[in-house]
């Protein structure tokens, strides 16, 4: 009995030991079947997407398959049917599975419409990308990428309608013109200053603009002016209109700086990091350069907040009964103890009347900026629609916060002497697109009937 149980034993222990490599071979079979035959699909990247093609466009195809390896690259455009092979690659198989094969891959394409004659309109961008997998029947596993690009290489419309543009040195300029349609953004350059165009606000003038732009009093002798324009698919139209810019000379004005004003102004600076091991003069100079940097930086940028609608109406008021102590371009010579130690254009003018004087909106407008600013102290800025600023600084105090409408006349503020100021004033400035302009011609209602309301006459 117990023989027989010791011999059922044996034979178990030895069917056992049988099935073991049987066991392995299947294992190393499934094992095999598995990657031979594995589903996972390469990982594919195109970049850009762009929702235009204007000209031609660089694309880049990143791929990635990290088991069977990356087998075949085909880059295609269907356009109405008609395809256009781009560009087809195969990768050798190399080393058992493949192991020393290909299995990232990174191209550069370029597409281009007028090279592969693609009409205007809507094309499909196809990217294909196989591995060596078993799957589909050999031809491994596929990942597609399918991009819509609008082709559009047709720049857009650009006309002027305005004809006499005369501009003063310093000075300001106003362009009508139309565009077409699909225009995304249109205005004037004046070398390499752009100054934006803004729709006239009549929908039934369709495409109708209104561009304000200045030749700042700094510009070279014969400065470039054009029109220019860009749609949605990125192509440009430039265009020239007639101009003619009457030179100006502008004077020089020579300050002393003395010991008793150092004395005055610089307390007012304490918020700003002077050395204190510094001179006096030496902290003048911080203040007269670095911080007046400062200060027109936040008034260039004070451009985006402008309003496309014009807010303003007529001419704009100069301060009542206040004398004019210096004005727009001034050239300054610093002096101190006889030697010359800066120099600065003024770019405001300064009014003066009696001591803490109320400051009047000189147009209609919306408070954009009502804080400290730098060399001007208490600064309030108005927008006035369609890239026009104008700066009231050195105030004692604002009567105004950001953001409220204020109307031509309303008191906005008192003046005073904060910032780099030596006496109770007020100092005026225009803005057009965060670039300094001659305050006089907006004061003018005759130059503004010249330039600006006969132009506007054109689109109403």
């Amino acid at each position: 009995m117990i023989a027989k149980k010791n011999s059922r034993k044996a034979k178990k222990i030895i069917y056992s030991l049988a099935l073991i490599p049987l066991l392995i071979i299947l294992f190393l079979f499934g094992w095999f079947f598995t990657i031979l035959f594995e589903g996972e699909k390469p990982a594919v990247l195109l970049e850009p997407l762009p929702e235009f093609l204007s000209k031609g466009q660089v694309f880049t195809v990143s791929m990635r398959d990290a088991k069977r390896g990356l087998k075949t690259f085909k880059v295609s455009v269907n356009q109405g049917g008609r395809e256009i092979t781009i560009l087809e690659e195969k990768f050798p198989f190399k080393g058992l599975l493949n192991r020393r094969g290909v299995h990232d891959y990174k191209k550069e394409i370029l597409v281009d419409p007028s090279a592969l004659k693609l009409a205007q309109g809507e094309v499909d961008l196809f990217v294909q990308v196989r591995d060596y997998s078993k799957r589909s029947g050999g031809d491994g596993n596929l990942t597609l990428i399918q991009h819509k690009i609008v082709v559009d290489t047709i720049p857009p419309a650009l006309r002027p309608i305005s004809r006499m543009h005369n501009i003063n040195v310093g000075g300001s300029g106003l362009i009508v013109y139309q565009t077409s349609s699909d225009t995304l953004e249109s205005g004037v350059f004046v070398n390499e200053l752009f100054f934006p165009g803004f729709l006239s606000g009549d929908e039934s003038k369709k495409g109708i603009c209104v561009c304000y732009f200045a030749v700042p009093h700094h510009i070279d002798p014969k400065p470039s002016i054009t029109l220019w324009a860009r749609d949605k698919a990125g192509n440009i139209t430039n265009a020239g209109f007639y101009f003619h810019i009457r030179d100006r000379q502008f004077r020089t004005d020579k300050i002393n700086l003395t010991d008793r004003f150092l004395d005055l102004v610089l307390p007012y600076f304490s918020f700003y990091p002077l050395n204190s091991e510094k001179s006096d003069i030496e902290k003048y100079l911080i203040v007269n350069n670095k911080l007046r940097e400062e200060s027109h930086n936040t008034l260039h940028q004070l451009k985006d907040k402008t309003e496309p609608a014009r807010l303003w109406d007529g001419a704009f008021l100069r301060m009542k009964n206040a004398a004019t102590m210096a004005r727009y371009a001034d050239h300054r010579i610093y002096l101190y103890r006889g030697k010359k130690v800066d120099e600065k254009d003024h770019l405001g003018i300064d009014l003066a009347s009696l001591a803490n004087s109320p400051v009047q909106a000189s147009n209609h407008g919306r408070v954009i900026f009502a804080d400290r600013l730098g060399i001007y102290g208490n600064t309030v800025v108005l927008d006035h629609g369609q890239g026009l600023a104008s700066v009231y600084g050195h105030l004692s105090n604002a009567e105004v916060i950001l953001d409220q409408r204020v109307e031509k006349g309303a008191v906005i503020g008192h003046t005073g002497q904060t910032g780099l100021a030596g006496g109770d004033h007020l100092h005026f400035a225009m803005m057009l697109n965060g670039v300094f302009v001659d305050p006089i011609e907006w004061w003018d209602p005759h130059w503004i009937e010249d330039n600006v309301s006969r132009k506007l006459a054109l689109i109403q």
